[in-house]
């Protein structure tokens, strides 16, 4: 049911235009009598197929596109359809500003890399220092030590034996004055020496006991206070030397980090410069654009946007950055892109053939294969029109021709299925009746409403798979006097209406009330747009949706012809439509005027 709905579409909008244009050009005016258009089912052969219109592209080209950021403006172009060597000068863009960028860019590249420079002579120097100021403190480390060990193990040594032996010769002294007392005092007892002489040896010997106990105190206070006091002292120097030495590494460290630090950002900051040089000249570089292959030069075409088309591509005009600028198509393929609707898009698939007929070359005709279906549709063709919907389709033509050239237009008809033996129907015939297909049968000298089984359809046919037979007569029209219903209204096809009557306009098995010829039906029949019960129009989604424009003159129209009271017997259109041809005409003839209708397939 869903691929019918394309086509019942066109079938109403058709018939309601029809009306539409009687009633402006008064076809109906005076007229006695209408007459309906019929045409007869066919039997035979019947191609199912999508028409659709394309352009030629090469299948591999080489597309040039601006590579400058921001908007630049074109200086010179190469003429279109020049035949260009590898290597030869396309396009130049204007590169003014990004050159004196450049040299602005160069003066802060060697700014950087003096910065740079100074950073690391600077760590470098700093190196040496710490290794000067770390020997230092090592040596002074190292020098606490030696005195700490050269006055426990020499200098105290040395100054506890020469105290131990400043007792001895004081004691000695002390030995020997007591003697030369002991004999004065003999000799003064026998009168040999004067009382001066015995006291000067008395004095002497006096002198001799208090210097050795002086001595003995002197080694006294060198054990107890002395000796310890400094053997401290050279341990606490030992001890400050050697924090003074963590000292000086950690402070080496830290300085040595600051500077490492400052090199680091100045290597940073050159890398960056010379990045933002060398962004800088490849940009000016890309300002000449060359031929990467051979071939001829097409222009790009101007894109669209959202606030219109883009300007030409000329000398002169500014292009954004990645805009296509040139083309340089391949001689040894050629495609064809088309855009598919939506409406007869699952109709299309991968794989499937196309008969290509291409405007400048009429006398030929080319076969291809479809490649691609975009899964998406095509964002381009929302600013031209926001309800289109169109997805992108690729065809390659199977055996191209050296006269086909990128940009020429095309009619393409992708062969859905050939149908070998169907009974159909033009597209117009059929008529939705409570959301179901029906037909108007031409039987005993008026209609019958009969419901019908559909199956594959293109834009002119529509295969019946039952409800109709070869030979019997179909209008293309919905005849005065029938009223067709809304399917959200009906109950069945042709059946009661809620309230167990019949559809007013035919009883329940379709036919004319009985009693009422269809001569004297009354202004309550009509097309699904009368005047009694306004016609809905078939959505893609197969839901009734607002009447098409023209509704309420078709209406007029019909009630128009309804009130005349004459509805001849359908006549067989002398042109009625054929399966096998391309594109016919279709009239619908009146007695008061024509309709035509342009059936494509």
């Amino acid at each position: 049911m869903p691929r019918l709905i394309p086509a019942l579409l066109i079938a109403s909008v058709l018939g309601v235009g029809g009306f539409v244009l009687s009633e402006r050009m008064g076809w109906f005016e005076g007229s006695a009598s209408a007459e309906v258009q019929g045409a007869p089912v066919r039997r035979g052969p019947l191609r199912i197929s999508v028409l659709e219109k394309g352009n030629l592209e090469s299948a591999r080209s080489v597309e040039l596109k601006s590579e400058i950021e921001g908007q630049v403006t074109i200086l010179y172009l190469i003429e279109e359809g020049t035949v260009v060597e590898p290597g030869d000068l396309l396009v130049e863009l204007d590169a003014t500003s990004l050159i004196e960028k450049g040299v602005s860019q160069e003066i802060a590249v060697e700014s950087a890399r003096s910065t740079q420079v100074k950073a690391s002579q600077n760590l470098e120097i700093q190196r040496s220092q710490n290794e000067s100021d770390l020997a230092e403190a090592e040596r002074a480390a190292e020098f606490a030590r030696k005195d700490l060990e050269k006055y426990v193990e020499g200098d105290w040594p040395q100054q506890l034996q020469a105290a131990k032996d400043a007792i001895l010769l004081s004691e000695e002294e002390l030995k020997r004055a007591e003697e030369a007392l002991k004999f004065s005092n003999e000799l003064h007892d026998n009168g040999f020496v004067t009382r001066t002489e015995l006291e000067a040896d008395d004095l002497a010997h006096q002198r001799a006991s208090i210097n050795r106990d002086q001595e003995l105190r002197s080694l006294e206070l060198l054990e107890q206070f002395d000796f310890p006091r400094q053997r401290e002292q050279y341990r606490a120097d030992v001890e400050e030397a050697e924090r003074e030495l963590k000292r000086v590494e950690l402070q080496a460290m830290a300085r040595l980090v600051d500077f490492e630090a400052d090199l680091r950002s100045a290597t940073a900051r050159l890398e960056l410069e010379t990045e933002k040089l060398e962004k800088l000249q490849d940009q000016i570089a890309k300002a000449k654009v060359m031929a990467p292959v051979e071939g001829m030069v097409v222009y790009a075409e101007a894109g669209n946007s959202r606030f219109g088309n883009n300007d030409p591509i000329e000398e002169g005009t500014s292009v954004r950055e990645r805009q296509a600028l040139i083309t340089i198509p391949s001689t040894d393929g050629i495609k064809i892109e088309a855009s598919i609707h939506e409406s007869v898009l699952e109709k299309v698939n991968v794989g499937q053939s196309v008969i290509v007929r291409v405007d400048a070359l009429p006398d030929r005709m080319f076969t291809g294969t479809v490649r691609y279906k975009a899964p998406l549709p095509d964002k381009n063709s929302y600013w031209a029109n926001p309800d289109l919907r169109v997805y992108r389709t690729d065809i390659e033509v199977d055996d191209p021709d050296p006269a086909m050239r990128p940009g020429m237009t095309c009619s393409l008809e992708v062969v859905v299925a050939d149908l070998e033996d169907a009974v159909h129907i033009p597209v117009q015939s059929v008529f939705l009746d409570g959301g179901k297909p029906v037909a108007f049968v031409s039987e005993g000298g008026g209609y019958n409403l009969r419901s019908l089984e559909l199956g594959l359809s293109n834009e002119a046919w529509i295969e019946v798979k039952s409800g109709l037979k070869e030979g019997e007569v179909v209008a293309l029209s919905q005849p005065p006097g029938f009223r067709l219903a809304p399917a959200m209204e009906s109950k069945g096809d042709g059946g009661p209406n809620p309230d167990g009557r019949a559809p007013e306009g035919r009883t329940p098995d379709g036919q004319a009330p009985e009693g009422r010829s269809p001569e004297n039906r009354g202004p309550k029949g009509g097309n699904a747009g009368s005047s009694d019960r306004p016609g809905r129009a078939v959505s893609a989604g197969g839901k009734p949706g607002a009447a098409p424009s023209g509704t309420a003159s078709s209406n007029a129209a019909s009630s128009n012809a309804a009130n005349s009271n004459a509805v001849k017997t359908p006549k067989v259109a002398a042109s009625a439509p054929s399966s096998e041809g391309s594109s016919e005409q279709m009239e619908t003839g009146t007695a008061s005027g024509k309709v035509t209708s342009a059936i494509q397939r």
